[in-house]
């Protein structure tokens, strides 16, 4: 079909031949949308979604045909690991696509990234109409206030063989700390680039699977929303996530009959039948890019282990979330960016001061929860154990240091905060520091966790108890200091502080207590860069 991707519709959704997975009226809950949408996955009777060739073509075509002002080119940001290109497309007009051209036409940046887990196509497939839209349709006028960087598939081997995970067997979803894996290296390094004011993560949600088994009951949301919740956010972002973006975006999706509720899964574990939001940990892309200070959001869409069923609601629902906050960044670019600019100054003047949050968890609550019956199509109102994420628990505080030192030894952990935009500097000199060095009491060997049990890929982490203790130490020539006085200190916290299970001492990027410290005072030492 080659209608515009826009145009209305009485074609319904194309469906697989699979039996469904629910009775006829749970389906009569979700009909087919009055808009239809044309990519080469969406084909009428076609049984596979856009391959990455495709996604490749489609990209370069939009480049090719990009007109008047705006600029648009499909750049290569890394390989997966089995070779695939993974591509971005700048869309601006600005005076050219660079990093420098786009921060100097003082229009904030928008990133929109799409199926970092393999079996969620519907975020890529919308990111194709959006990209579209934007080059050369409804969506164009918007760029005269914003720029917009897309990555429609994050994870290209995972959406190959229709698996959540990469090649490799990691949750890349979970490694945006740690970068383990050459995708979310690319995307660290590609979001370090372009600094985007706003990122919005395009997933799907489990439908049945779990719920049936646990709750003999259907997943009924069309939108599964939740904005950054880690330690040691700052308010301001946090704020401007409710109130300009998720509240506007509510309300587009209502506007089209789409329905929306906080994010929340379940684990795997049968026997535990609570929900849980989003977790609290600095490893998602979610969290990380909140502690990054951009407006960072979880767009959620029902469609894991559901193939092609309903593919066009699920296509329209995430275009219409996204749509939003593609109108939310332009209406709101002059008081984001007064955000960002006050935010950036506030992080960087905490070093030295006060308390920083190492480790805090989600918050028990009881919460009632809208599912279907899956015979009757009915809502089902269930009251459940809830863990929230909107307010968490702090477990675990220390003062908050000037800076860290790494030892001349911490290469990989250094290139590591490197990709992820963490100024760090080479100690050209030696000397000595006032430091809290990390005594251990214990550790033990454990699996790494998540709100969905453990997590993928990950293998086993260090769990240690310490105790800082204030020492001088000597600081030798070529090793590391990591200044808290900049915009990413939080993300260095994040990654550092060796007793949390998502450090890179749990993780074995840094493999010796003894090779980082915490800085107490402004250090007396010379520096030069590690660029």
């Amino acid at each position: 079909m080659t209608s515009s991707p826009l145009a209305p519709s009485s074609v319904d959704d194309p469906q697989s031949d699979a039996r469904l997975p629910y009775s006829p009226a749970v389906a009569a809950r979700f009909p087919a949308p009055e808009v239809r949408y044309a990519t080469p996955g969406l084909e009428q009777g076609r049984r596979a979604f856009t391959t990455n060739t495709e996604i490749s073509d489609w990209l370069n075509q939009i480049a090719a045909t990009s007109r008047g002002r705006t600029h648009a080119q499909v750049q290569t940001i890394g390989s997966s690991q089995r070779g695939a290109p993974l591509q971005a497309l700048i869309i601006t007009q600005a005076a050219g696509t660079s990093p420098a051209a786009l921060e100097d036409s003082k229009r904030p940046t928008i990133m929109l990234v799409g199926q970092q887990h393999g079996d969620e196509p519907a975020g890529s497939e919308a990111l194709l109409i959006i990209a579209r839209e934007l080059s050369q349709g409804l969506l164009e006028p918007l760029l005269q206030r914003i720029n917009v960087v897309i990555v429609p598939r994050a994870n290209p081997d995972g959406a190959d063989a229709h698996k959540r995970v990469t090649e490799n067997g990691v949750d890349m979803n979970r490694d945006h700390l740690l970068l383990n894996t050459p995708e979310a290296q690319a995307l660290a390094k590609l979001t370090s680039a372009y600094r985007p004011i706003a990122v919005i993560d395009a997933h799907e949600y489990t439908v049945v699977g779990r719920y049936l088994q646990k709750y003999n009951a259907v997943q009924k949301y069309d939108a599964l929303l939740q904005h950054a919740t880690a330690a040691n956010m700052p308010e301001f972002v946090t704020k401007a996530a409710t109130q300009w973006y998720l509240d506007p975006m509510r309300k587009a999706l209502n506007d089209q009959q789409l329905t929306a509720d906080w994010y929340y899964t379940t684990s795997t574990d049968l026997a535990d039948r609570s929900l849980s939001m989003g977790g609290a940990q600095p490893d998602t892309g979610r969290n990380v890019n909140g502690l990054k200070n951009s407006v960072s959001l979880l767009v959620e869409t029902r469609g894991v282990g559901m193939d092609r069923l309903d593919i066009q609601r699920r296509v329209h629902a995430q275009v219409t979330a996204i749509g939003s906050a593609l109108r939310t960044t332009s209406e709101r670019a002059a008081e984001l960016q007064q955000v960002r600019s006050f935010v950036t100054r506030e992080v960087s003047s905490q070093a030295c001061r006060g308390n920083v949050v190492i480790e805090a968890a989600q918050t028990p609550e009881k919460r009632d929860v809208v599912l279907l019956d899956p015979n009757t199509g009915a809502d089902m109102t269930m009251n459940v154990d809830w863990n929230s994420s909107l307010h968490l628990r702090t477990l675990k505080t220390r003062p908050r240091p000037c800076g860290y030192w790494l030892s001349g030894q911490s290469d990989m952990a250094v290139e590591r905060l490197q990709m992820l935009g963490v100024q760090v500097m080479r100690v050209a000199e030696p000397g000595n520091v006032l430091a809290d060095i990390y005594v251990e009491n214990s550790r033990s060997s454990t699996d790494r966790p998540d709100v969905r049990g453990t997590v993928a890929g990950a293998g086993p982490i260090t769990r240690v108890s310490v105790t800082p203790t204030r020492s001088a130490i000597d600081i030798p020539e070529g090793s590391y200091y990591v200044p808290l006085n900049q915009p990413l200190a939080n993300i260095a916290v994040a990654a550092l502080e060796p007793d949390s299970q998502n450090s890179y001492f749990a993780n074995n990027l840094i493999t010796d207590l003894g090779s980082v410290a915490r800085i107490m005072t402004v250090p007396a030492l010379v520096f030069e860069d590690t660029d």
